[in-house]
């Protein structure tokens, strides 16, 4: 009988403290110390805004914050801080992102695309899910897994034959297709649930949600196949926000009720990208 290898033995501990659960009641498995990946995401932030073009002042600023901040307001307790920060990047790509240790990106070329308000908050406030979740520990953490998984595969290869080595180097791609990719997707399904909460208790509407990838549907056709995409497709999104559109109908007039009305005013236009 062939002996255990250390190697395995550190896979089977890993597998056994590392389980968490996100907001939505997912079990997950997370390594990182949260302190890190708020460094680490406070890092990024500083590098990105040293690299691209910011807009400073202006209308297109107080709008970004204004949309925000009414999200950040209905963020529960045991995720809320104090010290968000939100920058607009002078850029047409039509993007957003919220990294751990509150910091919030969105680009001129977005809030041309989302069209209202509503549209801009079902963004935003996607992109607070991912931070709420813990999206970015929980994806480095399988990365991490798989490799580790890999390397004991490998260690065991060692002893077989040649075809059965080639078969441990396909792992490679079947670990991408099986395992990360679809967390990739589940992650952005979890954060379009939590983003449709939130917006909605925020006073915004949630149909917004639905329009705006319509909207974005336009802006990007073709991609490939869901299941080699890191995101669902754009109907999956639509199809799953429809499909708890009456809940968080029933959250906006609660927020309505509570004076949960949010006065964003959209500009007549942004500033334009700076072709990067």
């Amino acid at each position: 009988m062939r002996p255990v290898k250390p190697l395995t033995y550190a896979a089977v501990a890993i597998l056994l403290v590392a389980c968490t659960t996100s907001p939505t009641g997912r079990r997950q498995f997370q390594l990182m110390p949260e302190s890190q990946l708020e460094a680490m995401g406070q890092q990024t932030y500083q590098e990105m805004k040293k690299k691209q073009s910011t807009v400073a002042s202006g209308p297109s600023v107080t709008y970004a914050a204004c949309v925000s901040n009414a999200i950040i307001d209905v963020v529960p307790r045991e995720y809320r801080r104090d010290d968000w920060e939100v920058t607009v990047f002078r850029s047409d790509q039509v993007n957003a992102f919220a990294l751990p240790g509150g910091k919030i990106g969105i680009y001129t070329g977005l809030m041309k695309v989302a069209e209202t308000p509503d549209q801009l908050a079902a963004v935003v406030a996607h992109e607070v899910g991912h931070v709420m979740a813990e999206h970015g520990n929980e994806r480095v953490s399988n990365q991490l897994a798989t490799q580790l998984g890999l390397a004991v595969a490998s260690g065991v290869a060692a002893s077989q034959t040649e075809h059965n080595r080639e078969l441990v180097a396909l792992l490679g791609l079947g670990a991408q297709v099986g395992i990360l990719l679809p967390f990739s997707r589940t992650h952005e399904r979890e954060a379009d649930d939590i983003g449709l909460d939130l917006m909605s208790k925020a006073g915004f509407k949630p149909q917004a949600s639905v329009a705006l990838w319509r909207n974005m549907a336009k802006e990007k056709e073709g991609g490939p196949p869901e299941f080699l995409s890191t995101h669902p497709s754009n109907q999956s999104r639509i199809d799953n926000l429809q499909s708890q559109m009456d809940g968080a109908r029933n959250s906006y007039r609660r927020a309505l009720s509570e004076g949960r009305r949010p006065n964003c005013s959209r500009p007549d236009s942004f500033p334009s990208g700076d072709g990067e």
